[in-house]
């Protein structure tokens, strides 16, 4: 069995959003808090790809910048091949930062307009000091050749490149320093379908050249099913459910995952029974009671506006679901 090259436990993070001290003390309000995620815990094994999945402001780019270092946690734990990372420690870090790299969702946003190629590829092997003098051009060129570019395109700037072209700087650039670890915010999101095709097929050509390891962000649920090998679902911050891929799709537990594999287009016209999509993802600032999922949800019970689930066991994963709870609890609820 493949061992653990990253855990998150109890991973929370919180933005003060309140006014300034003079507004607050006039209008007699209090501090405000947006949590982004809250008590966030999984696994990824080495060598497999984690998808995180969810509507729009549920957590998941903020989970992405907390584990490269982005964004400092409010609560918990990371640890990359079980050492826990403290990135406010300077040196200790460096070493294992070479060690994982991130691919943005904006490839034109995240590439330093001013730069010519070769030397944005060539920033974190000088900045790691993996190579130097010619060493350093002659591997920029190999890389470019195996992202699907040419050496020459390293004189070029940015802007001259297509979108699909831009993603492939951005993959080389994170393939530079040699890392065992990427994270994917949603790398295919600002692309045309058929240039996603191409992307993921490399991305994946590249994790089995290079025995890499994949945190895949994305709410596009066709690209995280030709991806990833586990899918965790986020709802407003916590994760509701983890299973394997091909169990999440045929057989979900939770009722949000439900509703979010519903509101793919039914292809094939198989004619079965879709749970529309209801309302809208609450305020983050003030979230409801108990589960945050419940003024949604189709199963409701009045143990669900009372306390929040725990994670039940399932027999594809993990779900945080009352209704999952032994008979005897959830009869309770009702």
């Amino acid at each position: 069995m493949a061992d653990v090259l990253l855990s998150v436990e109890g991973l929370t993070r919180r933005f003060d959003v309140s006014k300034p001290w003079l507004n607050r003390v006039i209008e007699r309000e209090e501090r405000q808090f947006l949590t982004a995620s809250e008590n966030v815990s999984f696994e990824i094994k080495r060598g497999e790809t984690f998808a995180l999945v969810g509507e729009s402001g549920s957590g998941k780019s903020t989970i992405a910048k907390m584990i490269v270092g982005l964004l400092e946690p409010s609560a918990g734990v990371i640890r990359f091949d079980g050492q826990q990372m403290d990135f406010a420690s300077g040196a200790a870090m460096r070493t294992l930062r070479r060690r994982f790299q991130m691919i943005f969702q904006d490839p034109f946003a995240s590439l330093n307009p001013r730069w010519r190629v070769e030397d944005i590829i060539a920033e974190p092997i000088r900045t790691f000091g993996l190579l130097r003098g010619a060493e350093i051009s002659k591997e920029v060129g190999r890389l470019l050749d195996l992202v699907g570019l040419s050496a020459a395109d390293g004189a070029k700037f940015p802007h001259e490149f297509s979108g699909g072209q831009r993603q492939r700087i951005a993959i080389a650039r994170a393939l530079s320093s040699k890392p065992e670890f990427i994270v994917c915010d949603e790398p295919t999101s600002a692309l045309d379908v058929s240039v996603q095709a191409q992307i993921l097929n490399l991305m994946r050509d590249l994790q089995d050249e290079f025995g890499l390891t994949y945190l895949l962000i994305s709410h596009d649920l066709s690209v995280v099913r030709h991806m990833a090998n586990r899918i965790g679902v986020l709802y407003l911050g916590r994760l509701v459910e983890v299973a394997e891929s091909k169990r999440l799709f045929t057989d979900p537990q939770h009722p949000y995952t439900r509703m979010l594999l519903d509101a793919v287009p039914d292809l094939a016209l198989s004619g079965r029974r879709r749970m529309p999509v209801t309302g809208e993802i609450p305020n983050p600032i003030n979230p409801p009671s108990g589960c945050t999922f419940h003024p949604r949800c189709p199963k409701v019970m009045d143990i669900c506006k009372a306390s929040n689930p725990p994670d039940y066991p399932t027999s594809t994963g993990t779900a945080a679901c009352h209704l999952l709870a032994p008979q005897e609890v959830a009869s309770t609820g009702r």
